[in-house]
């Protein structure tokens, strides 16, 4: 029986165990296999990072309230951030990397800037 290479369906010559025609077949396909994944998560770095550019832009000083509609009309997504933080009074605060937001009723957020560590 004759064995074809999974990439490019040409003949595979060697090992009975072996699935490519050469390593640029193998890295290639492997490559297809990641790409799935990867857009994923290219995808969702893309929207963290614009969300924090958003609030960093809206925020030099480390802290300021604006109302949320100046986040959303740049395209902020309140769906993704990479931490929360809750106080003692039960506030959550929402993060993109070090830049955060309260939510503040009935339509304003509260901006604010993580200290390092």
């Amino acid at each position: 029986m004759k064995r074809l290479c999974l990439d490019c369906a040409s003949p595979v010559v060697g090992r009975s165990d072996k699935k490519f025609c050469d390593d640029a077949c193998r890295s290639n396909y492997n490559n297809k296999l990641k790409s799935d994944d990867l857009s994923y998560i290219r995808k969702v770095n893309a929207i963290l990072k614009k969300n924090r550019d958003i609030l960093e832009y809206h925020n030099p000083e480390g802290k300021v309230r604006i109302n949320i509609k100046k986040l959303q009309s740049k395209g902020f997504n309140f769906d993704y951030s990479t931490s929360s933080y809750k106080t003692t009074k039960g506030d959550v605060y929402y993060f993109c990397y070090e830049y955060g937001y309260l939510s503040l009723p009935p339509d304003d957020v509260l901006l604010v800037k993580r200290k390092e560590e």
